[in-house]
């Protein structure tokens, strides 16, 4: 039997996380693409109902939406994996992706649909990282923009190379993308490896 794949691909905001989480689904075969960033019409919906301010950084949606938006998707993708070969997740993972508990935990739970976690880690210049933010014009980008030096100095850039099981070639790929030319070279890299 074929084992299956979860893939994360994860990154700091506006690293290029959906372009290339979409242009990975395009290329690969037999997957489900699923956004994290579709959750949050649901999740401004209960910023409204709880009478608070729209701040994806405010402690209200720390405390009540954040982890439960990672709930939900990652609940979807593993769902998926009952009817298709890979499930991918375009979302950042911030905290999780630093947390050998949580991948441990994902690790075991993809054991029931005979899958594998591969974790994509985009690396991307943080000032590529500020004038995307800014050309994108997204309303969940405004207290980042008008805040830059604060925002971004709590940014971890480092690679999480603890998650990295030195006995899965496949479980931790690193995706160049500060330029066309790292792009180009990492997404042929990464589809032949994930298509073998």
């Amino acid at each position: 039997m074929k084992t299956k794949r979860l893939i994360l691909v994860t990154s700091p905001p506006a690293s290029g996380k959906t372009y290339i989480s979409k242009k990975l689904s395009e290329k690969l075969k037999h997957i489900v693409y699923l956004d994290k960033d579709t959750l949050i019409p649901l999740s401004k919906q209960i910023f409204l109902v709880a009478g608070e301010e729209y701040n994806r950084s405010s402690d209200f949606f720390e405390k009540y939406i954040r982890n439960y938006e990672y709930t939900a998707i990652v609940d979807l993708a593993l769902e998926a994996l009952n009817y298709d070969d890979k499930a991918l997740i375009n979302a950042p993972f911030t905290r999780e992706i630093r947390s050998s508990e949580y991948i441990n935990n994902l690790k075991i739970k993809l054991k029931d649909y005979n899958a594998k976690l591969t974790v994509i880690w985009v690396i991307t210049e943080p000032e590529v990282i500020h004038q995307r933010m800014i050309e994108r014009n997204s309303d969940r980008d405004v207290w980042k923009l008008e805040n830059w030096d604060e925002y971004i100095s709590g940014v971890d850039f480092s690679i999480p190379s603890t998650i990295d099981d030195p006995d899965d070639d496949l479980d931790f790929l690193k995706f160049y993308n500060s330029s066309d030319e790292e792009y180009n070279e990492s997404m042929e890299r990464i589809v032949s490896l994930l298509e073998e």
